[in-house]
C-alpha cells in the first residue's frame, strides 16, 4: 500500500530537529516514532495521529478527521485526518503538535 510521500515530508520538516525521532513502516504507511512510541504517521493520504483517550472525542469533531478503523474496530486515541484537514502548512503542524503534546505526556 503506498502513502503520500509529500505529506510524509511534511511531517519530517515539523519532526525533523527531533534527536528521537525514528520511521518506521506500519500500517500500510510510515509511522513516526518519537522515543520509540509512535506519534503521527502517513496511511494513504491521510495523517493518522495519536491523542490521549481524554482528548479523542473532541479532536474527531474536528473537520476532515475520522476514528482509525482499519479492523472493524475503532481505536480508542488514534484518528484519521484526511487530505483536506492538512493541505496547509499550518494544519500539518497543528497536528502533529498535539500528538507531540500527548507523546510527551507518556514519558
Amino acid at each position: 500500500m503506498a502513502y503520500d510521500e509529500r505529506l510524509a515530508e511534511r511531517v519530517r520538516a515539523v519532526l525533523g530537529h527531533r534527536d528521537d525521532l525514528r520511521e518506521q513502516k506500519m500500517f500500510g504507511g510510515i509511522a513516526f516514532m518519537v522515543g520509540d512510541k509512535m506519534c503521527v504517521g502517513v496511511t494513504n493520504d491521510d495523517l493518522m495521529v495519536r491523542v490521549s483517550v481524554d482528548d479523542h472525542d473532541a479532536a474527531l469533531k474536528r473537520p476532515h478527521v475520522r476514528p482509525m478503523d482499519f479492523s472493524g474496530r475503532p481505536m480508542k486515541g488514534f484518528l484519521y485526518v484526511g487530505a483536506e484537514g492538512v493541505k496547509t502548512k499550518r494544519q500539518v503542524q497543528a497536528w502533529v503538535d498535539r500528538a507531540l503534546a500527548y507523546r510527551t505526556s507518556l514519558g
